[in-house]
């Protein structure tokens, strides 16, 4: 019985989950590519994220190794979405139930704005529904329960569903519908990156 097996990463939720493991941990992808491969292949793996314009030298580099094959990479797809940045002047108080105005404790005239990530969500669930007839299981590293609906379509469709995530920020929703949780705190130390020397 084959299981082809389609990983889709969420790459604002796993720099967040690593942050909240540990603020000095980082993934090897990889460490955590073979660790998957472990027991079957991946047939495709996607790194989504938002990314400023134009995108630093080093991030360029790092997706270049990213799409890279073994063994130098990871051999994953990376698919970058424009990062906005929206002005903000109000937010809204709960507590108070409207609109307040927010300025700079330093200087009133500062322009405040806010970096928003834009397309990652719909880019994973439209991999997730596009590729439904070229994999069994879905494997998702993402948090987020604005993906519910796409999980529940490939569920009833009879596709295997299980979450690669960190114990912290990921939606009930999502959990008590995967078939399997892997959860990389517990094996977080096997698919680290290893610490780089010290620069001469």
């Amino acid at each position: 019985m084959t299981n082809r097996r389609l990983w889709l990463i969420d790459a604002g939720y796993m720099y967040r989950g690593q942050s909240y493991y540990n603020r000095e941990y980082s993934i090897d992808y990889v460490k955590l590519r073979n660790k998957l491969e472990e027991e079957t292949p991946i047939w495709r793996a996607y790194y989504l994220n938002s990314v400023p314009s134009p995108t630093p030298d080093a991030q360029v580099a790092f997706y270049n190794w990213m799409r890279s094959a073994p063994p130098q990479g990871p051999k994953i797809i990376t698919k970058l979405y424009e990062l906005r940045t929206s002005e903000i002047n109000e937010l809204y108080c709960e507590q108070c139930r409207r609109k307040v105005t927010v300025t700079c404790s330093h200087d009133r005239s500062h322009r405040l704005s806010r970096e928003q990530q834009k397309g990652v969500d719909v880019g994973l669930a439209t991999l997730a529904l596009t590729h439904i007839e070229n994999y069994d299981t879905l494997i998702l590293s993402s948090g987020d329960s604005d993906l519910l609906d796409a999980v529940e379509y490939i569920t009833e469709k009879n596709k295997r569903f299980e979450l690669l995530v960190f114990k912290n920020g990921v939606s009930t929703d999502l959990q008590c519908r995967a078939d399997r949780i892997w959860w990389i705190d517990e094996f977080a130390q096997e698919v680290a990156r290893d610490a780089r020397p010290p620069a001469a």
